[in-house]
């Protein structure tokens, strides 16, 4: 199937641009352990992963939320402090879209303080317009609100020739309901099912892959 020109790209993050899934697997981890709860197998992260923390832990917890985000927080917080890695050949592919001068942003269920300290600490806000992550718009992935919010101030609107490039089948769900154009990059891919609904226009194994194909959308 073709894929229109891409205007603007958005990215998720977690995952997406960063090798994150252990490090945010142990927190989560963490936080289930302390408030009573069993630890999630890989298999169960995959499946009920997406929602943002404060959304996850509302719909677990209850008053009690602020409890095990409060430790999810500072259990991440300090991992990430001392690393953030990176996916293989990330980076080429922003500066691929960098050098055809395509406009690219961050929407995340990350929240965005921490988000914008880890895309610093790294140095990747330089390719960014905006970087949106949970708490910055009037609400959270799956809601089209942060990519309404990421174009801000681009002169592009959302639509099929704005990419959307994420992992999870929360990412596929934002590009759907923003009308744009999804694309999964298969670092954890989630079960079959969950994107039976809307699925992907297009499934990328690695970061190198995408950055081939992308190389040929300007050829």
């Amino acid at each position: 199937m073709t894929l229109p020109k891409p205007k603007a790209v958005i990215f998720d993050w977690d995952d997406t641009i960063i090798d994150s899934w252990g490090l945010s697997l142990e927190a989560l981890n963490t936080a289930l352990v302390a408030m009573g709860h069993a630890p999630w197998s890989d298999a169960e992260a995959r499946r009920r992963a997406g929602p943002s923390a404060r959304d996850l832990f509302q719909q677990m917890f209850g008053d009690r939320w602020q409890e095990a985000d409060k430790i999810f927080f500072e259990k991440l917080t300090q991992m990430f402090s001392k690393h953030v890695p990176i996916h293989a050949h990330a980076e080429d592919v922003l500066k691929t879209l960098a050098g055809h001068k395509i406009y690219m942003a961050v929407v995340s269920n990350k929240r965005g303080p921490l988000l914008r300290t880890e895309a610093a600490h790294i140095k990747f806000d330089r390719y960014f317009g905006r970087i949106v992550g949970a708490g910055d718009a009037t609400a959270d992935k799956p809601d089209p609100a942060p990519v309404h919010l990421a174009l801000h101030g681009s002169g592009i609107a959302a639509g099929a020739d704005v990419w959307f490039i994420g992992d999870s089948h929360t990412d596929m769900l934002c590009a759907a309901n923003a009308r744009c154009t999804a694309l999964l990059l298969e670092t954890k891919p989630p079960p079959e099912e969950m994107l039976a609904k809307n699925p992907p226009l297009r499934r990328f194994r690695k970061h190198s892959d995408l950055m081939e194909f992308i190389k040929t959308c300007f050829t």
